[in-house]
């Protein structure tokens, strides 16, 4: 049973990340007008970096693979869009605050299960 909770859960993270990932793909100039809305820098290249990272790392938490270094990578990446995306603290033209507040502490709950999905992963290579 553990194992398979780990499995449903692994897969529910990866696929969380993955269709955002494609998402920012097709629907790159909804990304980019969000990213400049909140006064970001460097919107392409950053937006590009979090699809590729999204893609890349969703499909090794499909596989399997290098959980460990994708699970942290993720959750560094939910931080850095909670600071820069969901701060509800900033006021932004035609951004509503409370959903903002809602998706910020929504990712801090998937930031939580990425640093479990981490911990239980660093656990059984340390016993290998």
């Amino acid at each position: 049973m553990r194992s398979a909770l780990i499995h449903v859960g692994r897969v529910l993270l990866a696929l969380y990340f993955l269709l955002p990932g494609i998402g920012k793909f097709v629907s790159w100039d909804m990304h980019v007008a969000l990213m400049e809305s909140h006064n970001m820098v460097m919107v392409p290249a950053l937006l590009a970096i979090a699809g590729i990272a999204q893609i890349g790392g969703s499909i090794c938490l499909l596989f399997n693979k290098q959980l460990v270094i994708c699970a942290l990578g993720f959750a560094a990446m939910v931080l850095l869009i909670n600071l820069n995306l969901h701060d509800f603290w900033n006021v932004y033209e035609g951004v509503d605050a409370k959903h903002e507040s809602q998706n910020f502490f929504k990712n801090l709950g998937i930031f939580a299960g990425l640093l479990l999905l981490a911990a239980i992963n660093m656990e059984k290579t340390s016993n290998e």
